[in-house]
C-alpha cells in the first residue's frame, strides 16, 4: 500500500513535517518514506491511496480510558468526584452484565477510532473483563487493558470482591490475554485507586506485573483534595507518598491525574521515572483541578494524555485533551507554556513512551507500525498558512473529530473517508440504547 498525503507530521528524532513524499506500506509496517515517484506508483496496479488535501500524522495514543463507562454518558453530571462514583458510577457499573459491557466496549472504542486514536490504555471494571478483551482483539486496536480491581468500598460496598479473588483473576487474566493479537493486547494489572485496594491487593498485583513482560501498572492517584484527606487519615501519607511506602511505583506505573501532588511526591515521581497521564477535561468537569503539568514536564517526568470516561468528560476526542491541556496552564504559567507542538506529541510518541511501545508506534519513520490517521485540516477553513508551526496549531487548537478522514492499525483501514469500516453506527446506537435501558432497570442505588 501506498499513501500519498499533502505532507506527513512525522513526530520523528528531527519533529520534520514532510511535504511532497509518500508513505509505503508492506506487512502492517511502514517499509518506506521517499519523494513522490510517479514511476513508481504505476508498478502498483492498486493499493495506492491519494489524499493530497490531508494531513498524514501518527495515531493517537491515549493512557487512560475506561470503555466499560462509555454507555454511561451524560448520567453522572455537575458531582465531584467521591460522590460521583457514590451516587453514580459503582452502581451503574455494578448493575454491568456482558452485554451492557460489550456495548459500552463497541460505543467506545467505535468513538476512539472515528477520533484518531488507534493505541489506549484501558481500566475495565470489576466484572467481564474478558469481554472488554475479546472486543478489543475483534476490534485490531493496540491497548493495554486490565481488570479494575477492588477489595475495599466504603462508598459503595456493594461493588467489591476479595482480596485472594482478585489476584486469582487477574492472573488467569494475563495468562490468558497478555501478548495476544501479535503482541497489539497486553496486560495491564489495574487497581482502581487506594480507598478502594488493601495494600496486600495493591503490593501483589504490582508484584505479578513482573511475571509478564511489558505490562503495566495502571491506577489513578491523588484526583481530588476529599481523596487525599482521606488516603492521608488511613495512611498518614499522600497518595503518591504511600505507593513509594509499600513499593508499588515504577517506570511501568501508569498514574491518572496526579493534579494535588506535593513537593516531595514529584521528587518521587521523577526519581521512579512513573508516567503520569493527564485528563484534563475530566479534572475540570469533576471540579478536581489543575495538575502542574509545566513543572512535571520541566522536571523530566513523562506526562502523556487521556480522555478518561465518557461520564466525566463526556467524550473521547484527543483534540479536546490536547487544546483544553494547553489553555488551562496559560493563565498560570503564562501564554509560552504548553505550545502547540508539545501537546501534540503528548498525544503522539509521549504517549507511546509512557506505555514502553517508543519502538514501535508514536511517529511515522521507517521500521514502526503503520497506525496512521488523516486529517482533513481544510475544515471550516481551518488551514490558511503552509508553515510547519501552523500544522500543530490547526491540528490542537482548531481541529476537532470531525477533521479525522482515514484512520488504519498495522496498515488496516478501520476508518475510511469518514466512515467506520467496524461498526454500524446507527445499530450501535439503538443497541446502546436498549442496553442502557436494561441496565438502569438493574441498578441499585
Amino acid at each position: 500500500m501506498i499513501i500519498i498525503p499533502k505532507n506527513i507530521v512525522t513526530v520523528d528524532g528531527k519533529d520534520r513535517i514532510l511535504k511532497n513524499q509518500f508513505v509505503e506500506i508492506e506487512n502492517g509496517k511502514i517499509i518506506r518514506i521517499a519523494k513522490n515517484d510517479e514511476k513508481y506508483f504505476k508498478k502498483y496496479a492498486s493499493g495506492v491511496y491519494r489524499f493530497e488535501n490531508l494531513t498524514l500524522i501518527p495515531g493517537f495514543v491515549q493512557t487512560h480510558i475506561h470503555l466499560c463507562q462509555t454507555l454511561f454518558r451524560g448520567l453522572a453530571d455537575d458531582l465531584e468526584l467521591l460522590d460521583w462514583l457514590q451516587l453514580r458510577i459503582f452502581p451503574y457499573e455494578n448493575a454491568h452484565n456482558k452485554n451492557s459491557v460489550l456495548t459500552a466496549v463497541r460505543l467506545g472504542i467505535n468513538e476512539l477510532l472515528l477520533s484518531g486514536t488507534t493505541t489506549l490504555l484501558d481500566m475495565g471494571t470489576l466484572r467481564y473483563q474478558e469481554v472488554i478483551f475479546e472486543e478489543l482483539q475483534n476490534s485490531g486496536m493496540c491497548a493495554i487493558a486490565g481488570k479494575c480491581l477492588i477489595d475495599e468500598n466504603d462508598l459503595f460496598p456493594e461493588f467489591k470482591s476479595n482480596t485472594k479473588s482478585e489476584l486469582d483473576e487477574i492472573y488467569q487474566l494475563a495468562k490468558t490475554y497478555h501478548n495476544t493479537s501479535k503482541g497489539k493486547i497486553k496486560y495491564g494489572f489495574a487497581p482502581r485507586f487506594v480507598l478502594s485496594c488493601s495494600e496486600k491487593l495493591l503490593k501483589e498485583s504490582f508484584e505479578m506485573k513482573n511475571d509478564f513482560v511489558g505490562s503495566l501498572y495502571h491506577t489513578h492517584s491523588s484526583e481530588n483534595k476529599n481523596e487525599i484527606a482521606e488516603v492521608k487519615r488511613r495512611h498518614n501519607k499522600e497518595n503518591i507518598e504511600y505507593f513509594d511506602s509499600i513499593g508499588v511505583i515504577d517506570d511501568h506505573s501508569v498514574l491518572a491525574h496526579c493534579i494535588h501532588v506535593n513537593d516531595k511526591e514529584t521528587d518521587l515521581l521523577k526519581k521512579n521515572d512513573v508516567r503520569v497521564s493527564h485528563c484534563p477535561s475530566s479534572n475540570l468537569k469533576l471540579g478536581s483541578g489543575i495538575a502542574n503539568i509545566p513543572k512535571y514536564l520541566s522536571k523530566g517526568i513523562s506526562v502523556s494524555l487521556g480522555a478518561d470516561g465518557a461520564p466525566c468528560n463526556n467524550n473521547l476526542s484527543v483534540f479536546n485533551e490536547m487544546r483544553l491541556a494547553a489553555l488551562i496552564q496559560k493563565p498560570i504559567h503564562g501564554p509560552t507554556k504548553m505550545d502547540a507542538k508539545t501537546l501534540f506529541k503528548l498525544a503522539t510518541i509521549e504517549g507511546a513512551k509512557a506505555l514502553h511501545l517508543k519502538n514501535e508506534i508514536g511517529s511515522i519513520e521507517v521500521g514502526k507500525k503503520a497506525d496512521l490517521a488523516l486529517l482533513d485540516l481544510s475544515t471550516n477553513a481551518h488551514s490558511i498558512s503552509d508553515s510547519d508551526e501552523s500544522v500543530y496549531s490547526d491540528i490542537v487548537y482548531s481541529s476537532s473529530s470531525d477533521s479525522v478522514h482515514s484512520v488504519m492499525i498495522e496498515g488496516e483501514w478501520k476508518v475510511l473517508n469518514k466512515k467506520s469500516l467496524l461498526y454500524d453506527q446507527q445499530e450501535l446506537n439503538q443497541k446502546s440504547k436498549e442496553e442502557l435501558k436494561k441496565l438502569l432497570k438493574r441498578v441499585k442505588i
